[in-house]
C-alpha cells in the first residue's frame, strides 16, 4: 500500500519549492472542500494533482492564486505568502483555470492584445514582439488572425496558455488543460508542457487523463474527499503500491478460491483470469498451489499497479484513463 502523507514542517522562503502549503484548508458551511492540505511542490517539476470531480483541486488552486481566502492554514508561491504577497508574486505565475474565455469575435491576436494592454506590469513598447513570442510558443502564430470563435478546443486551450506566456512566468498553474479535448490536442498540450519544463518552469497541472498525467508529470499528488491521500515524486508515489499477481486461466472461480486460502488480498476477478496482491507470498507457491488443484495456469505475471489501478486503492473510486 502507498504510505499515508505524513504532516511536513513549512518551507522557509527561498526553500527549492514553488508550492508549499501548511494545513491549507476551506470550509463552505459545515463542508470541508479541503481539509488540511500540505502541498510540496518542487521547483521545475511538473507536478501532477490528481482527483475525482469534487475532491478539491479546483478550490484548492483558487485559493493558491488569491481568488479564494482559505478558512485555515497557509501557502506560499515562489517563496511569497499567498494572498498577503500575492501582488508581488503573481506577475511571476501564469495560469488556466476552469477553462479558456475570450472575446468570440476578436481574433488571438486581438484578444491578447486585450489582456496585455491590462497588466500593469507589461511593457507596451516591447508588446507586439512578446504576444507573437507567446503565439509561436503555441503553435498558433500562423492562425493569430483568425477569430476566436473559429478556433478548436485545442486551439483555444494552446491560446490560453499563450495569454499565461506573455511576460516571462517561473511557474504555470493549469487546472484541467485538456479537458475536453481530442487526442490530437491533448497531445499538443502535453507537448506544450515538457517544452516549458524543459525551459525551467515549474508547471502545476491538474488533469483527469491518467494517461497523460504519467507521460508528462515528475511528481504526483493525488487528493480524495479534500485531503491529499499521497504525494512525492513519480517514482515515490507509485513505488508505495503493493505489487499484483495476475493469473490468465479458464478456471477462474477456483483460481480466485485458491488464491484466497493462501492468503492473497483483494482477489477478483479480470478478463481472462484473476489477479490480487500476493502480501509477501512467494510467485512460486501460488502456482504450485494452482497447479495441485487441477487449474491450468496459461499465464502468471507479478508487475507493479498502474497508475490507474494506484488511484483506485487510494481513493475508492475509478478514473477516467482515455488519452
Amino acid at each position: 500500500m502507498t504510505r499515508p502523507v505524513e504532516p511536513q514542517p513549512s518551507p522557509a522562503p527561498g526553500s527549492d519549492l514553488a508550492i508549499a502549503t501548511r494545513g491549507l484548508t476551506k470550509r463552505f458551511g459545515a463542508r470541508a472542500a479541503v481539509d488540511g492540505l500540505d502541498l510540496l511542490v518542487p521547483r521545475g517539476s511538473v507536478y501532477g494533482f490528481l482527483g475525482p470531480n469534487g475532491s478539491g483541486k479546483t478550490t484548492t488552486i483558487r485559493m493558491l492564486l488569491g481568488l479564494v481566502r482559505p478558512s485555515a492554514g497557509t501557502s506560499t508561491l515562489l517563496g511569497q505568502p499567498v494572498p498577503q504577497g500575492a501582488q508581488l508574486v503573481l506577475p511571476r505565475v501564469g495560469s488556466l483555470v476552469e477553462g479558456p474565455a475570450f472575446h468570440p469575435y476578436l481574433s488571438g491576436r486581438a484578444n491578447l492584445q486585450r489582456l496585455d494592454a491590462a497588466d500593469l506590469t507589461a511593457d507596451a513598447r516591447d508588446s507586439r514582439q512578446r504576444i507573437d513570442a507567446a503565439l509561436d510558443r503555441v503553435g498558433l502564430l500562423a492562425t493569430a488572425g483568425k477569430r476566436y470563435r473559429a478556433y478548436s478546443l485545442g486551439m483555444r486551450q494552446r491560446l490560453a496558455i499563450a495569454a499565461a506566456l506573455l511576460v516571462p512566468r517561473e511557474l504555470l498553474v493549469l487546472d484541467e488543460p485538456t479537458n475536453g479535448l481530442d487526442p490530437q490536442g491533448t497531445r499538443e498540450v502535453r507537448h506544450l508542457v515538457a517544452s516549458l519544463a524543459s525551459d525551467g518552469t515549474t508547471v502545476f497541472v491538474s488533469s483527469h487523463l491518467l494517461s497523460e498525467v504519467e507521460q508528462m508529470c515528475t511528481h504526483l499528488g493525488v487528493m480524495s474527499d479534500g485531503r491529499l491521500v499521497a504525494q512525492g515524486s513519480s517514482t515515490e508515489v507509485r513505488g508505495g503500491a503493493a505489487p499484483v499477481a495476475r493469473i490468465l486461466t479458464e478456471q477462474p472461480t477456483v483460481a480466485a478460491r485458491i488464491l484466497t486460502e493462501l492468503g492473497l488480498v483483494g482477489v477478483e476477478a479480470v478478463p481472462g483470469g484473476v489477479r490480487g496482491t500476493p502480501d509477501g507470498i512467494a510467485p512460486e507457491k501460488i502456482v504450485a498451489a494452482l497447479v495441485e488443484s487441477g487449474v491450468g495456469v496459461k499465464e502468471f505475471t507479478v508487475s507493479s499497479p498502474s497508475l490507474e489501478d494506484l488511484f483506485v486503492s487510494l481513493t475508492g473510486e475509478g478514473f477516467d484513463v482515455s488519452g
